[in-house]
């Protein structure tokens, strides 16, 4: 899988969902104006996900089809040389956004219940209570460095009345039933929708 970098950059360096180092290099990371900050003793709440023996473990790879190829697009393009102002540079990173957010799914996920990892993206930043947001693979994902293609984000719905409490980039593993169904808003565009969702820290 190719992943953009950051703004002016591209590569080709495959990133793990929900990496064991993730929380410590969390701690280390600025504060998002907007997020609330728990305090020391400040519990989170983390919703149950009832002991789901139905649902299948997947990991990001799973929800990419295995015919998109959006390599392909490089051609013969050395990255590594190629310079910020290089008008190649810009055009295939605009290329490769409108890919991103135009990227394939894998339909016979509909209706499936699945467990997820990743990281929250919450959708409202001055939320106390999350009951939407964003679950990506790698962190950092739609605010420091520009958004996954839409098939390695997904639209998590949590349960009613089951709001998830925690922060921007927390490490949780989510499980829900897997619609095919895109959104579009102003961090990301996501392919599938997990709906009556249930949180619980990455472990």
């Amino acid at each position: 899988m190719i992943t953009l970098n950051g703004c002016d950059q591209l590569g080709g360096e495959k990133v793990q969902a929900a990496p064991q180092a993730a929380p410590v290099a969390q701690q280390d990371s600025p504060q998002i104006q907007g997020v609330e900050e728990l305090a020391p003793n400040e519990e989170v709440t983390w919703l149950d996900d009832a002991g789901d023996v139905d649902a299948k473990e997947i990991d990001w790879d799973a929800l990419i089809p295995e015919d998109w190829q959006p390599e392909t697009l490089m051609g013969d393009i050395d990255i590594e040389n190629l310079s910020d102002d290089d008008p190649r540079a810009q055009q295939l990173l605009d290329k490769l956004k409108a890919l991103w957010d135009k990227a394939p799914v894998v339909p016979t996920f509909e209706g499936q219940r699945v467990k997820l990892p990743g990281f929250v993206v919450p959708l409202e930043m001055d939320a106390k209570k999350i009951d939407q947001f964003l679950l990506v693979p790698y962190y950092g994902a739609c605010i420091h460095v520009p958004p996954p293609p839409a098939n390695q984000t997904v639209h998590v719905v949590t349960q009613d009345d089951k709001a998830f409490e925690g922060e921007l980039f927390d490490v949780v593993w989510v499980t829900g039933t897997m619609r095919v169904e895109r959104l579009s808003s102003d961090l990301a565009e996501a392919g599938y929708r997990l709906e009556q969702a249930s949180v619980v820290p990455y472990e």
